[in-house]
């Protein structure tokens, strides 16, 4: 074996387990979300999670990742043009793999490295839909907006950036995803509860909001770590190599950066609570780990170590008020702040890149626009025609009885 096969394999095998522990964070959205909404409501997220993580993984095979890897465009990088990326078959040898450039230096992959590792990220980005709609939202629709999402929506905001399209072409700088993941996924969400409405009992008739308390804070919580762990291989995973000494150095300054900024967010939001509330909330302690991962992943590799605490702890401050905002001002409802911690804070993640990069913050403000403009307006359209024609909100009894029996007729909890 040749030096070439040594970093083939090894570049390989490590964007195969990056993109392990990424799908290790439906674990966590699965959890977080099961967590925060009423144990009437938990078998039925489970069932939406399994549910859109295969939904995903399919159309991304059938059509996303042709949209999204095209061997050219239309309109100046707007649109994607059919590739050659549709085949998907074992390579027979080294030189039909996929080929990458990072700072002038190529190396090689497995192209279904390349597949697996990019269609975890497609059903992350819908996963933050899910945690938005619980609790009313029925699972049949739920589904059919997934296909959409998943295998149009998505794929062609992201050829715009890591497919070399129209933001990629102006400078846009994302380097795992705070844009075309996170805000991708917080506006898709946005927009579906615009048509679909707050819980039952979540508002009275002035206008302020009840508090509807989680079933399970461990669960929760125990999902944030596992989201915490899978974003090591979201962020060093988006490295794409490992195998020069370089490169090597790059992954690692990356791990530390992620897990400095997810510890920002949370001293962050703790101390805001506490200077808010008199208390340290943890369903906001939550948020802002997940704020401070979500504020670094736009640009990971550049900060140092201190700069990366900062980052994450802005992100902590910025999730804790747009949670308030969305909820009380907005009339929002969010079981799970997903909006706030992956949209609010997608923005500022992107927005942040220029202090630590050469990117220009008029590259970054366009990226913010078009990716949250686009996703928002099509997925907008697209929940409204699926209203239509079948109604996405489970009914007033529905809701009372709990989306376990009526919609999956498994309770998480049949014991209580």
């Amino acid at each position: 074996m040749d030096f070439f096969e040594v970093q083939f394999a090894l570049d390989t095998f490590y964007a195969v387990m990056a993109g392990a522990l990424v799908m290790w964070m439906a674990a966590g959205f699965t959890m977080l979300e099961a967590g925060m909404v009423r144990a009437k409501n938990a078998s039925e997220i489970v069932t939406k999670n399994l549910g859109l993580y295969s939904i995903a993984c399919i159309m991304y095979l059938t059509c996303g990742f042709y949209l999204m890897y095209s061997s050219g465009d239309y309109l100046g990088g707007l649109l994607p043009q059919i590739g050659s990326h549709w085949s998907l078959a074992v390579p027979e040898d080294t030189v039909a793999a996929m080929q990458y450039g990072i700072d002038g230096d190529v190396g090689y992959y497995a192209e279904q490295a390349d597949f697996f590792f990019q269609v975890v990220f497609v059903a992350t980005a819908m996963s933050i839909v899910s945690g938005a709609v619980a609790g009313r939202m029925k699972m049949l629709p739920f589904f059919l907006f997934a296909v959409v999402l998943t295998g149009f929506i998505y794929p062609i905001q992201g050829y715009w950036n890591w497919g070399e399209g129209f933001l990629n072409q102006n400078g846009y700088s994302d380097y795992a995803g705070s844009g075309t993941v996170h805000l991708c996924g917080a506006a898709a969400a946005l927009a579906v509860v615009t048509v679909l409405g707050a819980r039952n009992g979540k508002y009275n008739s002035d206008g302020s909001a009840n508090l509807i308390p989680g079933s399970n804070i461990p669960m929760a919580a125990l999902g944030v770590w596992i989201l915490w762990l899978g974003w090591f291989g979201f962020n060093g995973g988006s490295e794409l190599k490992v195998s020069t000494g370089g490169s090597a150095i790059a992954v690692a300054q990356v791990f530390m950066n992620t897990n400095l900024a997810a510890t920002g967010g949370v001293v962050a939001t703790l101390l805001t609570s506490l200077i808010k509330t008199g208390k340290m909330d943890i369903t906001m302690a939550m948020n802002g780990a997940i704020a401070g991962l979500v504020a670094i992943t736009a640009g990971p590799s550049a900060p140092s170590g201190g700069e990366a605490v900062i980052i994450g702890a802005v992100g902590g401050v910025i999730v804790y008020f747009s949670i308030l905002f969305f909820e009380r001002t907005l009339k929002v409802d969010d079981p799970v702040g997903a909006i706030s911690a992956h949209g609010t804070v997608g923005i500022y993640g992107v927005m942040v890149v220029p202090l630590t990069s050469d990117a220009t913050f008029g590259a970054q403000l366009l990226g913010v626009v078009l990716i949250a403009g686009f996703t928002y307006v099509m997925s907008l359209l697209t929940i409204y025609v699926i209203n239509l024609f079948m109604p996405i909100r489970a009914s007033d009894t529905e809701q009372e009885v709990g989306l376990d029996l009526t919609e999956t007729g498994v309770e998480a909890y049949p014991d209580f």
